[in-house]
């Protein structure tokens, strides 16, 4: 049976976890997520906030992408279905769907919509896995999982400067 720990002990250690994640010490503790069939690996530094998917507003002449622009608390972000934006189809809008606010280290208030969060997951516990040579240049470390799952770590920085990516006009 699992020991019960109080919020006070939880909120403490979530606070030294990402206290050490936005130094860059948490190397090993990446943030997994679900885009269209595929995993994704980011790390907690460069993922910043993860909410539940708000009304996004469409904008016209945009490729088919681009979901929209988001709302959060008085900021807006652009947002992109990243499993669309791969090739993929489009993600769903269901309670799991996820907005991860991705830009705002980089200065840019740009957003991915992920189909559902899948938590902190340790890299130490992967092993290196042939790249995918269909991705992106910024997707092509791949690992697998003792499940022999396959995960693509994301490049935030360099998906941020990707010119497909900054190009949403149809």
């Amino acid at each position: 049976m699992a020991r019960k720990v109080s919020l006070r002990e939880f909120q403490e250690h979530l606070a030294a976890r990402l206290s050490g994640a936005a130094r860059g010490q948490a190397a090993a503790g990446l943030l997994g997520v679900q885009a269209g069939s595929r995993l994704w690996l980011l790390n907690l530094s460069d993922s910043g906030e993860i909410t539940p998917s708000p009304h996004l507003t469409p904008v016209p002449m945009t490729k088919h992408w681009f979901a929209g622009i988001a709302n959060i608390r008085g900021g807006l972000y652009s947002v992109v279905d990243l499993s669309a934006f791969l090739g993929g189809d489009a993600t769903p809008h269901n309670a799991n769907v996820r907005l991860l606010l991705v830009g705002t280290r980089y200065g840019s208030n740009a957003a991915l919509l992920v189909n559902r969060s899948l938590g902190l997951k340790n890299l130490e516990s992967m092993t290196p896995a042939p790249a995918d040579a269909s991705l992106p240049a910024w997707a092509q470390e791949t690992y697998a999982d003792a499940e022999g799952r396959t995960w693509h770590r994301l490049n935030l920085k360099e998906l941020l400067a990707d010119s497909d990516f900054m190009q949403i006009a149809a």
